[in-house]
C-alpha cells in the first residue's frame, strides 16, 4: 500500500466535521453509551406519503431508466414554478440543472470554474464543506469573518475589501448553517450592487434551508431581487430538507447557461443523470400540496424557541436567535479559561465540546469546524425531548466547571 499514492484533491482536504462527529456518536453507542444527539442535520420526519407514492407510481409505470443529464422536464419545469411562484426567479428550462444532491451540484459548479490561482470568498462561520470544496478543485479559499456584530452575515463593505483580480466566485448561504442566519431583501440588494460592479464574480447562492423559515421578513433571493446578475448567480436548492428528502439525493439550480451547460457536462461523465424515481419524487413535492412543510416548520419553530431559551439560561453561554434552518450557534466565550471537574482547563470550543460529550452525554459540533471560535453548533432536528434533556445536561455541565 506504500506505493500508491493519492491525488492531492485527497490529501489536501479534510473529512467532514459534521459527519466526524455523527460517526463518534455511532461509536459511543455502539460502546454502550447513551449519547444526546445534537449534530444531526437530517431532518428527524419521515418523507410524506404523497410523495413516496409518487416515486411508487413512477417505479410501476417503468419510469426506472436513465433520464437527461440535466434532469426529467417535468421536474425542471416543477423547479422552474416554485423559483418563479416563490422568489420571483425568472428562467428557461435550459438555464435549470438536477444533480444527485445540492451538496454535488456545488462542487461540480467549482470543478467547472475553480483552478489553481482560483479564489473563492467564504464568510465565515460557514458549511463545513465551502472551503474543502474549493482546495479539492485547487483553489484558494478566501475566509471573510462575518461575527455576531454583524448578524453572522457578510456585508457590502467587506465582500468589496475581499474581491481580486484572481476571485472567482462569493458563497452566501442563507438560512445559514450553522447559524440559522438570513439575508434580508434589502442586504441581499446591497451584496448585488457590489458584485455588478465585478462582473468576472459569479456567486453561489446556497439555498437548501430557505423553506425552514422563522423570520419576520419575507424570504427573497439575489437573483430575485436583482435580476441582472443572471449571468453571475447559481441559485441551488433541494428536497432534502424542506420534505425529508436528505436518502433521496436531489439537488438543483438555475444559473446562467454557460455554467449550466459545464455542470451537465461534466455531470454526464460522473454519474449519468440522478435517479428518475427520485426526480418523480421531486416533482411531486414541489407541485403537491405543502401541509407537510408548513406543519415541520412550526415544529422546528417551537424547538429553535425551546433550546434558544434554555441556552440563554446557562450562565456563559449566549444564543442568537436564529432566523431559518434548524440549529443553534451559541457563544461559549463565557466557559473559556475555566477548570473541569477533572482538572483539565477548557481553552478552545472543542475543548468545550468534548467535555460536554465526555461529562454530560451531549454531542455537538464545535464552531472551528464552522471557521469561527467559540461557538459551537446544535442542532434542532431531533425531538422536544432530547432538546430539554441535552440542554439540561449542558447546564449541569456548566455548573461543574470551576
Amino acid at each position: 500500500m506504500e506505493n500508491h499514492k493519492l491525488a492531492t484533491r485527497v490529501t489536501s482536504i479534510r473529512v467532514s466535521p459534521s459527519v466526524a462527529a455523527a460517526q463518534k456518536v455511532r461509536d459511543l453507542k455502539a460502546q454502550g453509551r447513551e449519547i444526546l444527539n445534537l449534530t444531526v442535520g437530517e431532518p428527524d420526519f419521515d418523507t410524506p406519503d404523497t410523495i413516496k407514492s409518487a416515486a411508487v407510481a413512477a417505479i410501476a409505470e417503468g419510469d426506472t431508466k436513465y433520464t437527461a443529464v440535466n434532469g426529467t422536464e417535468e421536474l425542471r419545469k416543477a423547479v422552474r414554478h416554485d423559483f418563479s411562484k416563490r422568489l420571483g426567479i425568472e428562467c428557461d428550462l435550459d438555464r435549470i440543472c438536477v444533480g444527485g444532491g445540492a451538496k454535488q451540484i456545488l462542487f461540480v459548479a467549482m470543478m467547472a470554474t475553480v483552478e489553481t490561482g482560483t479564489e473563492v470568498i467564504v464568510p465565515a462561520p460557514y458549511w463545513v464543506s465551502y472551503p474543502d470544496m474549493v482546495v479539492a478543485n485547487g483553489g484558494t479559499p478566501v475566509i471573510v469573518p462575518c461575527g455576531e456584530e454583524v448578524g453572522f452575515k457578510l456585508t457590502p463593505d467587506a465582500l468589496e475589501a475581499a474581491i481580486t483580480p484572481q476571485t472567482r466566485w462569493v458563497v452566501l448561504n442563507s438560512p445559514s448553517n450553522p447559524t440559522g442566519a438570513a439575508y434580508t431583501g434589502a442586504e441581499l440588494r446591497a451584496l448585488a450592487d457590489v458584485l455588478l460592479r465585478h462582473p468576472q464574480v459569479l456567486v453561489m447562492c446556497d439555498e437548501i434551508y430557505d423553506r425552514i423559515w422563522y423570520a419576520d421578513f419575507a424570504t427573497e433571493s439575489i437573483l430575485g431581487v436583482a435580476p441582472e446578475l443572471g449571468e453571475q448567480a447559481l441559485v441551488v436548492n433541494g428536497v432534502s430538507k424542506s420534505y425529508a428528502m436528505t436518502g433521496w439525493r436531489i439537488g438543483y439550480a438555475v444559473g446562467p447557461k454557460f455554467l449550466i451547460d459545464a455542470i451537465n457536462k461534466l455531470q454526464s461523465q460522473m454519474s449519468s443523470c440522478p435517479s428518475s424515481i427520485s426526480q418523480a419524487a421531486a416533482a411531486a413535492a414541489l407541485t403537491g400540496l405543502q401541509e407537510s412543510v408548513d406543519a415541520s416548520v412550526e415544529v422546528y419553530r417551537a424547538r429553535r424557541d425551546r433550546a434558544h431559551a434554555l441556552i440563554n439560561a446557562i450562565p456563559g453561554l449566549s444564543c442568537s436567535l436564529p432566523d431559518g434552518a434548524f440549529y443553534l450557534y451559541p457563544c461559549c466565550a463565557g466557559v473559556l479559561g475555566k477548570t473541569t471537574p477533572d482538572g483539565d482547563k477548557i481553552e478552545t470550543d472543542l475543548d468545550f465540546v468534548l467535555y460536554l460529550l465526555e461529562q454530560a452525554g451531549v454531542a455537538s459540533v464545535h464552531g472551528g469546524a464552522y471557521g469561527m471560535e467559540p461557538y459551537f453548533r446544535i442542532s434542532t432536528a431531533t425531538s422536544m425531548e432530547v432538546i430539554e434533556a441535552a440542554c439540561a445536561k449542558i447546564a449541569e455541565a456548566v455548573a461543574s466547571l470551576s
